[in-house]
């Protein structure tokens, strides 16, 4: 996940403030010296790096830290609040038009998953905020990219405009003329990408500019690219006046120093976060959230939204149901499974727990493992599922060559659901307070999954 080894090296350096029962000047300067090092080593632009060090510096040694009974937490408290604002403070929403449609126009390098984008920010628009999207291909010279934008649009649900390879400028231009005939309230235009800042295709971007006035231009940058993303975001402000940045691939094993320096280099704000593959993994960048996240508090807000949005509300009641009435079996954990998956990554979802992250160091969380879980699920005969008193050790052992796992994977599971059933029995004797916590549930990360499902953790293999 992105930010892993900044996170790792700004607690190593708060660890050492901790250990102080007072700090001295020396004391958070050596400090601010080792955070300093880490953002570079994370990719932060220099002049960025240097400037926020100096301001939390600044504060740091002010006489209300160092007076303070915990002066060490009011460090870290200071740089939560300069990293927030180092992002931009609260996020940035799109502007949309006051009559429609609103035209918003997506450039990038070639490769930075500005197609893929394009669907995603519709898909987010169409099921979140009620819009009526029409994806645009202006791309006529990558091969097969009306192609691609078809496929995403289709599995977004959204139209695709498109005029084969038709001048892109009169593209856009019989396209929001469409949009007004067939009443799409939001207009994406999927340009084409760029190997590099070439002079003539950054000219046929300032001409579509010039013929539909966008209300918004977003810039796609490939946040594994690193302090080359600012240097693009730079070079594309300067000719286009971008009003906003989707940094993509924030998933990926990367050092995320995009995230801190585009801002600041460019004055323009990040508005989204490419967190998968998917489509539906399209976050709204808030800096406060990710200043958390890089320190290692969790993202709670985030998680509950990604519950919310991603989890099938009427199948988490009728678990939470089934959970009172002590009728948990594998069938349910199957489908808790399910529901799971649906959020991304594990190490992810765990991530945003506050707490658990720091735990998560070292330890390798591969998502198949779910898949292996399933697939043992899968191999026991209905009967097998509901009543699992019924695995004997010749069923046990038909269970594990039938899912290509091991006799020992299958008993480790069975003992698991025992030890959730028995949480169950143990929440519902409280009565009232039994329904107290069921109020309390994550939707498909509720009752004995909040950590029972995922306990075993540890060591390499983070056995459920």
């Amino acid at each position: 996940m992105a930010f892993e080894g900044l996170s790792d090296k700004l607690s190593n350096a708060f660890k050492k403030l901790k250990n102080k029962g007072k700090l001295t000047e020396a004391d958070v300067r050596e400090a601010m010296r080792e955070v300093r090092l880490a953002l570079l080593e994370a990719d932060v632009n220099y002049k960025v790096a240097k400037d926020f060090t100096n301001k939390v510096t600044e504060r740091a040694i002010g006489q209300d830290v160092m007076e303070s009974l915990t002066p060490a937490q009011m460090v870290i408290k200071i740089v939560n609040e300069e990293l927030t604002a180092l992002m931009g403070g609260e996020n940035a929403r799109l502007e949309f038009a006051s009559k429609p449609p609103t035209v918003i126009m997506m450039c990038g390098l070639q490769g930075s998953g500005k197609t893929t984008h394009s669907a995603k920010l519709a898909k987010m628009l169409k099921e979140k905020q009620n819009r009526r999207p029409l994806l645009v291909a202006c791309d006529i010279y990558r091969p097969a990219a009306i192609d691609q934008l078809k496929v995403v649009g289709a599995k977004a649900g959204v139209p695709v405009f498109e005029m084969g390879t038709a001048n892109p400028v009169k593209i856009a231009r019989e396209a929001v003329k469409h949009a007004r005939d067939y009443g799409n309230d939001i207009v994406i235009l999927d340009t084409a990408g760029r190997l590099h800042i070439d002079e003539k295709l950054m000219n046929e971007l300032k001409d579509v500019k010039a013929e539909v006035n966008p209300d918004e231009i977003l810039l796609v940058i490939d946040a594994m690219t690193g302090q080359d993303a600012v240097n693009v975001a730079k070079s594309f402000n300067e000719l286009l006046e971008v009003t906003g940045v989707i940094l993509t691939k924030l998933d990926g094993d990367t050092r995320g120093g995009a995230a801190l320096s585009v801002r600041e280099v460019t004055g323009k704000p990040i508005k989204f976060a490419g967190t998968g593959e998917k489509l539906d993994d399209l976050e709204v960048f808030h800096p406060d959230r990710m200043a958390s996240r890089i320190l290692g508090m969790g993202d709670v807000l985030t998680l509950i939204e990604d519950a919310q949005s991603k989890l099938d509300q009427k199948q988490a009641e009728q678990m939470a149901e089934k959970i009172m009435a002590n009728r948990f079996d594998f069938n349910d954990l199957l489908g808790q499974f399910d529901q799971i998956k649906k959020m991304g990554p594990l190490k992810g979802i765990l991530s945003k727990i506050p707490g658990v992250g720091k735990q998560l160091d070292g330890v390798d969380i591969n998502d198949r493992q779910i898949d292996w879980l399933q697939a043992i699920i899968l191999s026991m005969t209905p009967e097998e599922r509901e009543n699992p008193s019924l695995m004997n050790p010749s069923r046990k052992r038909r269970i594990a060559a039938g899912s290509g796992r091991t006799v020992e994977e299958v008993n480790r599971l069975i003992k698991q659901l025992e030890q959730m059933q028995k949480m169950i029995k143990q929440m519902n004797r409280g009565g009232k307070k039994g329904k107290r916590k069921k109020k309390m549930m994550l939707p498909g990360l509720g009752g004995p999954m909040d950590m029972g499902g995922m306990g075993g953790m540890g060591g390499n293999g983070m056995s459920f």
